[in-house]
């Protein structure tokens, strides 16, 4: 990645984190840490593996009108996928499972880029859903909340942006032969005539990857299984709570997960350090929770949520026997796609 992209994520998890550590004292959450009963986090991350089984599941759905592929093979490309997510910037790890796809199954990576662009217009929908469902009570909080006050009008907007996103998506996906179209006319006055025939190849591989879109019942399938995954990972949320003197409804789980996965949207460090943790927090602040303890849970909750599939995805990785560098990223070209 370039340079001042890297240092532009760490800039802005330092500010995030600036948010999320202010007026703490660390003798508070190291006594918080200490007493925490931490076999809670078991059954947290066994429920976020099926999370993540869910996750391959949708995306063999997604995949089936390129090539059907069981949910055996994708559940460790999948865990490959988001262990990139974690240790590389601007989520890269999307672009590593495509590559690793291509190896092994011959999909186009254009095509499973549009699946994956896909999976993430579900999952936007499905997170300002959670936050939607709790907007009343948020109406409530924001005079206290601090971090989290201007919430409602980023879920405005946020709903408008992937609202319009998946609209698009879903005209192209079900008028593929006007989609392909409106690109080859535009092609004729913004691309070089030597990249053009590229550029529609591309396009066409990438509405390929659309297909799934073109039925209303896969449409609902998809959606429906977006919920069942967040409904899984707020789960995990649920559990890890138990191991802290804390305690809030599943609802308020929801809206947390909801607000820190809209945040970390945002470019960040690696691992989503800062954008992660301060909008968890304040949410928390928000419901009454103590900071130190809202910080000593949100930090347990981050690392049960990085710690177990980074391992899981790196151990597929390498028995895959897939490089993974600069030079790896470069070769994802037009013409290889």
């Amino acid at each position: 990645m370039r340079r001042w992209q890297f240092w532009a994520g760490v800039a802005i998890s330092l500010l995030f984190l600036y948010f999320a550590l202010r007026g703490l004292q660390v003798g508070d959450v190291w006594s918080i840490l200490q007493e925490a009963n931490y076999w809670w986090l078991i059954p947290g991350v066994l429920v976020y593996l099926l999370g993540v089984i869910a996750r391959a599941w949708r995306w063999h759905f997604l995949l089936r009108p390129v090539k059907s592929i069981p949910t055996t093979t994708l559940f460790p490309i999948t865990a490959i996928g988001y262990m990139g997510n974690n240790i590389y910037p601007a989520r890269a790890g999307e672009v590593l499972r495509a590559i690793v796809l291509k190896k092994f199954e011959g999909v186009a990576i254009s095509a499973s880029l549009a699946t994956i662009v896909v999976e993430r217009v579900f999952d936007g929908v499905v997170m300002l859903g959670f936050v939607f469902l709790n907007l009343p009570e948020l109406a409530s909080l924001t005079s206290t909340s601090g971090f989290i006050g201007s919430i409602q009008t980023l879920a405005l907007w946020g709903a408008g942006a992937f609202l319009g996103v998946l609209a698009l998506f879903l005209l192209a996906g079900m008028y593929p032969e006007k989609a392909i179209w409106f690109v080859k006319w535009i092609s004729k006055y913004v691309i070089p005539v030597r990249f053009r025939e590229q550029v529609i190849g591309l396009a066409e591989n990438f509405l390929g990857g659309l297909a799934a879109l073109r039925s209303p019942r896969d449409v609902l399938m998809i959606f429906v299984t977006s919920i069942v995954i967040w409904l899984l990972e707020t789960g995990k949320y649920w559990f890890v709570m138990h191991a802290f003197p804390m305690e809030v409804s599943f609802f308020t789980l929801m809206l947390m997960n909801g607000i820190v996965n809209l945040a970390t949207t945002i470019p960040s460090a690696p691992g989503y350090v800062g954008t992660f943790d301060a909008p968890g927090i304040a949410v928390l602040q928000a419901y009454g929770i103590d900071k130190a303890i809202a910080a000593g849970y949100t930090l347990v909750l981050h690392v049960a949520l990085w710690v177990p599939i980074t391992a899981l995805g790196a151990y597929y990785l390498a028995r895959a026997g897939v490089k993974w560098d600069q030079k790896s990223m470069e070769q994802v070209r037009v013409g290889e796609s």
